[in-house]
């Protein structure tokens, strides 16, 4: 029996988004910050302007610059930025930290761009993103 495209192991590395979806959800891990380091954003600071994305904190920590606020998501907790807000997040301990990303479509079409980009200045990634409804504010 076929295993239909709506379900998915995410530990795995595997992203769910099933055919004619809109959104998207993926287990990721983000290594940890050594202790007396500054931490390295994960994502530039940046807006989707037609966009919700969300976090939920599975293991370990986040954290999150929402707008002008600065805080720590940790296990069982969950952040979501709403269009048209700036933000960007890392993790601020050393050990790993695991969670699921939630996004739509036009924001994993994003971040699979930007991994595949050949040239990753400012001005080459901010024309990137506003070929996704998103403005690129200010790098790592």
């Amino acid at each position: 029996m076929t295993q239909p495209d709506f379900i998915a192991s995410l530990s795995n590395g595997q992203i769910l988004e099933p055919k004619g979806a809109m959104l998207a959800i993926a287990e990721w891990t983000a290594s940890g910050t050594p202790s007396g380091e500054k931490p390295e954003w994960i994502a530039p600071l940046h807006i989707h302007h037609k966009d919700d994305e969300a976090w939920y904190v599975l293991e370990g920590t986040l954290g999150f610059k929402v707008g002008e606020s600065v805080i720590e998501a940790g296990a069982n907790q969950s952040v979501v930025v709403p269009r048209e807000t700036p933000h960007t997040y890392w993790n601020p301990k050393p050990g790993d930290a695991r969670y699921l990303i939630i996004m739509t479509s036009k924001i994993r079409s994003l971040i699979d761009a930007i991994h595949a980009a050949e040239q990753r200045d400012f001005n080459s990634l901010k024309e990137l993103f506003a070929k996704y409804d998103s403005e690129l504010l200010e790098m790592w």
